[in-house]
């Protein structure tokens, strides 16, 4: 696999062109993309520079977060504060996703998107508003361990890190969850699933397949 160096930025607007002239999968008018990577990685980043230079396309898009959607601390901590397999299979509340997130996208839906459902700080629900995303409009979706949950995602970019840098840029109070992201390798191969493969073990200088 060949990988090209790049900016930051650059990234965001050859990623944004693609998802411009992106056909959904099931034929609806609301394209979904996803960002994946651990936290240390830093999707969100790579998300919010494409929902940026989609805006100065004239395209509307939403950026959700998956920590916006983790169950409430009493599910997800029932094992623990450092449970590997809850972390893995059980934080986030891939129903809600499925319901408040993907389903009014499907085709015949009404675009209204609910940006985040429970804050886990006060671990309370959030009430957000939903935000209405015209035909056209896309979702962008960036968190951890996306690509193992089968959502219908029209355009895949997963942001990668070694395991060196991802211990290294992991904080030691996250290392708990490294081998969480060795299964998800092992069982996913996001790598090679995903349609874009980003490579930032520099985050100064990263590069990108796809």
């Amino acid at each position: 696999m060949r990988f090209e160096a790049i900016t930051w930025d650059r990234l965001g607007d050859l990623l944004a062109g693609r998802v411009a002239r992106l056909k959904t999968s099931d034929g609806g008018p609301w394209p979904r993309v996803a960002f994946d990577g651990a936290p240390a990685a830093g999707p969100e980043g790579l998300a919010g520079r494409v929902a940026d230079a989609l805006r100065v396309r004239g395209r509307a898009s939403v950026v959700v977060s998956a920590e916006g959607f983790l169950r409430p601390a009493s599910v997800r901590l029932e094992y623990g504060h450092q449970d590997v397999e809850s972390y893995y299979a059980g934080w986030y509340d891939t129903g809600a996703l499925r319901r408040e997130v993907f389903g009014p996208l499907e085709p015949g839906g009404n675009g209204r998107v609910l940006p985040d459902l429970w804050d886990p700080v006060t671990d309370r629900a959030t009430r957000s508003p939903y935000v209405p995303l015209p035909p056209g409009g896309v979702l962008l979706l960036h968190g951890p361990l996306l690509l193992r949950h089968r959502f219908p995602f029209d355009l895949s970019v997963h942001v990668s890190l070694s395991p060196g840098a991802l211990r290294r840029r992991t904080p030691e109070d996250g290392h708990w969850t490294l081998p969480a992201f060795e299964r998800y390798e092992r069982e996913t191969d996001p790598a090679c699933t995903a349609d874009v493969l980003v490579r930032a073990d520099d985050p100064r200088h990263p590069a990108w397949h796809g």
